[in-house]
């Protein structure tokens, strides 16, 4: 990847919104260059898309935790994700190596809820779960130095 490259998105990590005005001056392109350049980044999947960082405590979701699981039958079909995908309160779901094969990254609104969304999780994905619950945040969606 070339240097130019590394400095668009880097930039455009910073202010997805950044227009192709600034960012030509930003690193010395034409407006037409730069967004011919970011097109060739979005056409190879480097950049996948733009989105806005929402603020979960001001949309009434405070509680952040992350939810270890772990099948109750170790020789059935591995397809947690599928069954799981449906539960919206599910923000992230990776899958990890160690004792457990996912941690998913959960936020709602109260403490019940979390306890009702653990009891849907381990039935519907037939799985047992280890939860921890964050006390607070201090950085997140770091981004990745290219």
């Amino acid at each position: 990847m070339e240097e130019l490259d590394r400095q668009i998105i880097q930039l455009l990590v910073k202010d997805g919104r950044m227009s192709y005005t600034d960012l030509g001056k930003a690193t010395g392109l034409s407006t037409s260059a730069a967004h011919q350049r970011v097109r060739r980044l979005e056409q190879r999947g480097v950049i996948k898309g733009y989105t806005a960082v929402i603020d979960p405590e001001a949309v009434g979701l405070p509680l952040t935790a992350f939810v270890s699981v772990k099948p109750i039958d170790p020789s059935a079909p591995d397809d947690t994700p599928e069954r799981l995908a449906h539960l919206a309160e599910i923000e992230a779901c990776h899958s990890v190596a160690g004792d457990e094969n996912y941690i998913l990254k959960v936020r709602v609104a109260t403490p019940s809820d979390l306890e009702r969304l653990l009891a849907a999780i381990r039935s519907v994905a037939n799985v047992s779960t280890r939860t921890t619950v964050v006390l607070s945040t201090p950085y997140e969606n770091r981004p990745p130095q290219v």
